[in-house]
């Protein structure tokens, strides 16, 4: 359990894993209308690294992008035709945990560069320490500079 001093609120995180899933990868995938805008706001702007891609595939392309252990990463696909996607809420968040502030900070700077800027968040945890910017599709990410939980 973790007690903020100036908060009043405290966060419990469980560090063991008490059951078992035979899982041997973690994948998040979504859709979106707009691939070439995602793939520059994720690997030019945030840094991930393409794992994987397909193009053409029954009628779908796609990228796999994601931190250096591939076991954990997300897939954006289009179709041929224009789907209609969900719409995103402000709470809907993407958060990446990033250590150093310097380093976050330099990823806010690539994502502003390229047309992408920090947007208020809806819940004010995320605005003490966080950076929130929405993708090409209106998803917000999250880079929160701690250590994660």
């Amino acid at each position: 359990m973790f007690q903020h001093q100036e908060y009043p609120y405290e966060v419990i995180v469980r560090k063991e894993w008490e059951g078992s899933i035979p899982a041997v990868q973690f994948r998040i995938a979504r859709p979106t209308n707009q691939l070439d805008k995602l793939i520059s706001f994720y690997e030019k702007g945030l840094g991930l690294k393409r794992v994987g891609e397909f193009r053409n595939h029954e009628g779908y392309d796609g990228i796999m992008i994601g931190l250096p252990d591939s076991q954990y990463h997300l897939e954006f696909t289009q179709s041929r035709e224009i789907m209609e996607l969900p719409k995103p809420t402000k709470e809907h968040l993407l958060v990446f945990y990033v250590g150093d502030r310097l380093e976050r900070d330099n990823i806010a700077e690539r994502l502003a560069a390229i047309g992408y800027l920090e947007t208020d968040p809806e819940n004010p945890y995320w605005g003490r320490g966080g950076v929130t910017i929405e993708d090409p599709d209106g998803w917000p990410i999250v880079l929160m500079n701690t250590l994660g939980i």
